[in-house]
Formats: C-alpha cells, sequence, structure tokens
C-alpha cells in the first residue's frame, strides 16, 4: 500500500507534439473532414435543459433530510456538474455559435457556468487554448501536474488523495504554473455567478447551495467520469502522449474520450468527433485506447510506476503567444 513508484520526474521529450502533423496528414488524405468545422448548434439547447434540471433540483432538495442532499449531490448533482464542465470545454472552442461570433460563446459559457456555483468558464478557455498550442509546454500548460504534486502524492493512498482533491490542484495549479492577470471578462464572470449565488440562496436556502457546491466538487473528484483527466495524457504506454476513451461515458461528456480526434481537430465539435474516428480510422484504430475510465482510476492508483509525474513534458522554442 505503501510503495514509492519509480518514476521520479516528468517524462521530458525534445519533439514537437504529434498532432499538428497528423492533422496536416489526415485533411491531405481525407479532405472531407473539412466539412465537419462548423458549429454544433444543438449544444446551446442542452446547455439550456442542463441549466433547466439543475435549477429544478435546487428547489427539490431545499426541503430534504441533509442525508438526501448529500446522496443527491452525487448521484445526480455531480454528473451534471462534470457534464457542464465538458460543455464549457466545447463553448471554450466556439463549438456553441462559431469563430465568428466568439463572444457569443463568451457569454454563453458564463451562463453555461451558473449551476457550478464557482466562477470557472473564462479562465478555463485561456488556460485551454495553451493546452492545446503547447501541450505539454514547461510553464504553460496548467494540465501538467506540479513537481510538488509528482514527488508527494508518490504511493497508492497518496494518489486516491490525489485523485479525491483532482478539483482543487486544478484550481490552484495556474496560479502556482503560469498566473495571469485577470481579464475584464474574468471579473464579470465571477460578478455573474456571486449574484446567481445569492440569489438560488435567498430563495432556496443553505442546502440548495451545498447541493450545488458539493456536486461541482465531488463531480470533479473522485467520480467514475474523473476518469478522463487521467485518461487523457497520462503515459501508462512509454512514447504515447494522448489516449482516447470509447466508451458509454462518452454520451454524457460531449465525446470528451475521443481525445486524439479531439487534439487532432480542436475546431470539430464533440458531435461529430466520431465521425472523424469512421474517416479516418486507420490513424486512430491502432492507437492506444481506453473502454473504462473507472478501470483507468484504477490502474493509476494501483499501478506503483504510474504517477502525477506520468506525463511528457517539453521545453518551449522559440515565441510563445498566450491567450
Amino acid at each position: 500500500m505503501g510503495n514509492t513508484v519509480a518514476r521520479e520526474d516528468f517524462e521530458w521529450v525534445y519533439t514537437d507534439q504529434p498532432h499538428a502533423d497528423r492533422r496536416k496528414e489526415i485533411l491531405a488524405k481525407h479532405p472531407e473532414i473539412k466539412a465537419l468545422m462548423k458549429p454544433d448548434y444543438n449544444l446551446v439547447w442542452v446547455v439550456v435543459l442542463m441549466v433547466l434540471a439543475q435549477l429544478t433540483a435546487f428547489y427539490l432538495v431545499k426541503d430534504l433530510d441533509w442525508k438526501w442532499v448529500v446522496f443527491w449531490s452525487y448521484v445526480f448533482g455531480s454528473c451534471i456538474s462534470h457534464s457542464m464542465t465538458l460543455a464549457i470545454h466545447e463553448i471554450s472552442h466556439n463549438s456553441a455559435f462559431g469563430n465568428s461570433k466568439a463572444m457569443w460563446n463568451r457569454w454563453f459559457g458564463i451562463f453555461a457556468n451558473l449551476p457550478l456555483g464557482l466562477p470557472y468558464s473564462i479562465s478555463f478557455k485561456r488556460y485551454h487554448m495553451d493546452h492545446h498550442r503547447y501541450l505539454g509546454g514547461d510553464g504553460i500548460d496548467v494540465d501538467i501536474p506540479t513537481n510538488f504534486e509528482g514527488w508527494f502524492f508518490c504511493t497508492r493512498f497518496r494518489k486516491f488523495i490525489w485523485i479525491v482533491l483532482q478539483p482543487f490542484f486544478y484550481a490552484i495549479r495556474p496560479l502556482c504554473i503560469n498566473p495571469k492577470p485577470i481579464t475584464r471578462l474574468e471579473i464579470i464572470n465571477l460578478l455573474a455567478q456571486l449574484s446567481f449565488d445569492v440569489v438560488i440562496y435567498y430563495l432556496w436556502g443553505v442546502k440548495s447551495i451545498f447541493y450545488m457546491l458539493a456536486g461541482s466538487v465531488l463531480g470533479l473528484g473522485l467520480h467514475p467520469i474523473s476518469g478522463h483527466f487521467i485518461a487523457e495524457h497520462y503515459m501508462f504506454l512509454k512514447g504515447h502522449e494522448t489516449y482516447s476513451y470509447y466508451g458509454p461515458l462518452n454520451l454524457l461528456t460531449f465525446n470528451v474520450g475521443y481525445h486524439n480526434e479531439h487534439h487532432d481537430f480542436p475546431n470539430i465539435p464533440g458531435k461529430s468527433l466520431p465521425l472523424v474516428k469512421k474517416i479516418a480510422a486507420e490513424y486512430y484504430d491502432n492507437l492506444p485506447q481506453y473502454n473504462s475510465w473507472i478501470k483507468v482510476l484504477y490502474d493509476f492508483v494501483m499501478d506503483d510506476t504510474i504517477s502525477p509525474y506520468s506525463r511528457m513534458k517539453r521545453q518551449l522554442k522559440g515565441e510563445v503567444k498566450q491567450d
């Protein structure tokens, strides 16, 4: 239970990320994929329905016993909250209204953020674009754990705790690795969120607020859907930086499991990523892949050769342009 993992540093690589080259090759062979580079307007209605579902839940839990508030926070609220973070991920790529209406996407992201309880959407977009441009970039890609995380969370028990605390590390890590000046939109995101939270508390009380915040924290921590955090880029096989998952939880996560496809074509909405895989099957079928996020979480904790250090990291060259 307390064995220390073998890895003591990240896997430093001195090559560019593979996705840009593969994208060029696929488009040269399958130019029809360009037709999929368009907004998914259905995303708008799905997000609106999810917000309404959570508003209904806030009302329904306000008079329940605390044990049932906790129960529904994990069983239902956590799923909706985590799904909404992945809707915000889609919106960050301008999938709701397209690149020509970028600000519409930013405002819609703030709206989608409301049932999460904590401001998230605008800051996520800024850092997530860096993750795509500079995958594994030292000091830029805040999806890479800190050295402290790699050093400290090095036993099975500590890795389990790290998974439980994932939402806190994702919130704090940007401030440690790559702090950015606060923007006007981030202030608006914060004020809109605080106003919404105050209204929910005034209307329905502390149990609704607890359900909202607990669902967000639990949904991003020890939860089956959270397997995608580990599955996407942690190096279970040496030399492979990005992994796809083709299991049923893609139905709740806007196909974020199609992660090789997503990094190859970040301007294609999640709805169309299965079609990308089908069209360019010769590029994806033989890449390492998963069919269970729960097994990914289990293997991460129990495999003593895997830890937060199990990521490819690269020293960036030339000019770095951040959002």
